[in-house]
């Protein structure tokens, strides 16, 4: 497989803290978006040059609680705590595209790929992989296990004009996503098995697992982590 940088996500306790995060560092702030009623959350969205988007994502307080986890661990004790500090980038998600299918990837490796669920915002149409306990994913091998983040996430579109051809595109260039994690041979392992070990750079490090984007911007190079 050879994947594309889809998106990045930006996790908050709520949205209006996102936008403030991105648009304090970036200069340009999110908007848009919409509801996913599946999941219980929703966002607000950024266009970035080269068909990338950054996405704000919060739980949504005037959802119903989703029947099933919500996603990007957004339920789980140590992503609320790591809320409660403040936004972060908390993940990244790889675009599959045709004449790949993502649906029938997941069902001929579902040790190695999450459930393809089915969502839908408005006139778009997705298929995203979510372990069914809403952890980020994760690679595993021999008794071990790591993704906290730097593992994508597979995304497929089903329609043609997704956020990343749609949304105007700001001037804003990723030039580099990378992270440090104490496992980091192991999530170099899976980064290549998926087809995405040339979109980040994964050094090993002790200490809690990192992501990061350097981002061009009309006030030059940003970080964003």
């Amino acid at each position: 497989m050879k994947l594309a940088i889809d998106h990045l996500v930006i996790a908050a306790a709520d949205l209006d803290s996102g936008t403030e995060y991105v648009a304090g560092l970036l200069g340009i702030a999110p908007a848009g978006g919409g509801a996913h009623p599946r999941m219980g959350t929703h966002n607000r969205v950024l266009g970035m040059a080269g068909g990338i988007y950054l996405e704000v994502i919060a739980i949504d307080p005037q959802a119903p609680a989703p029947s099933r986890p919500r996603w990007f661990g957004l339920d789980q004790d140590a992503v609320r705590a790591r809320l409660a500090q403040g936004p972060y980038l908390a993940h990244w998600a790889a675009r599959v595209e045709a004449p790949l299918d993502l649906t029938r990837m997941q069902a001929e490796h579902p040790a190695r790929i999450p459930p393809a669920i089915p969502m839908e915002r408005g006139h778009l149409r997705w298929r995203l992989t979510v372990p069914d306990d809403g952890s980020l994913p994760a690679w595993r091998e021999a008794g071990h296990a790591a993704g906290d983040g730097l593992l994508p996430t597979l995304i497929q579109w089903d329609v043609a004009d997704y956020p990343g051809v749609s949304l105007p595109r700001h001037e804003l260039t990723l030039t580099q996503l990378s992270g440090s994690h104490p496992q980091a041979g192991l999530l170099r392992q899976g980064l290549a098995w998926l087809g995405a070990d040339h979109l980040i750079q994964v050094e090993q490090a002790d200490g809690p697992p990192r992501l990061s984007a350097r981002i061009e911007t009309a006030g030059g190079l940003k970080i964003l982590a």
